[in-house]
């Protein structure tokens, strides 16, 4: 049985910082693409960070590209999340996920090609 557990969300004030994490049991973080999403408050969920396999591929959305890093600890199975400069548009809850290591650019967004999600953290950006 796949689980992922998430852990380290909280309340934090505009610029800080916050790392996720995301242990992953059931399933091979090195032979998956692990992935990071966010649901704001009526909003849909979108996607955040993606790596897949050791790193054959990372991408992240415009919104966290250079402020947010990805990575994996593949011998202990958990994935992070590393947030710096946050502001209130961040403020949601932020999903960790696994899909197939088959992704692709085109596909690494969708979160309809991940198997398995995490209970979700919510983290809140606020003075």
């Amino acid at each position: 049985q796949v689980q992922l557990v998430q852990s380290g969300g909280g309340v934090v004030r505009p610029g800080g910082s916050l790392r996720l994490s995301c242990v992953v049991s059931g399933r091979a973080v090195s032979s998956s693409t692990m992935g990071w999403f966010r649901q704001a408050p009526g909003k849909e969920r979108e996607f955040v960070a993606a790596e897949r396999g050791r790193g054959t591929l990372t991408t992240y959305s415009n919104s966290a590209k250079g402020r947010f890093t990805i990575s994996k600890d593949n011998a202990k199975g958990v994935v992070y999340l590393v947030m710096n400069g946050l502001n209130a548009e961040d403020t949601a809850v932020y999903y960790c996920a696994a899909g197939p290591a088959s992704l692709i650019l085109s596909t690494i967004r969708l979160e309809r090609n991940y198997d398995n999600w995490g209970q979700g953290t919510q983290v809140t950006v606020s003075s």
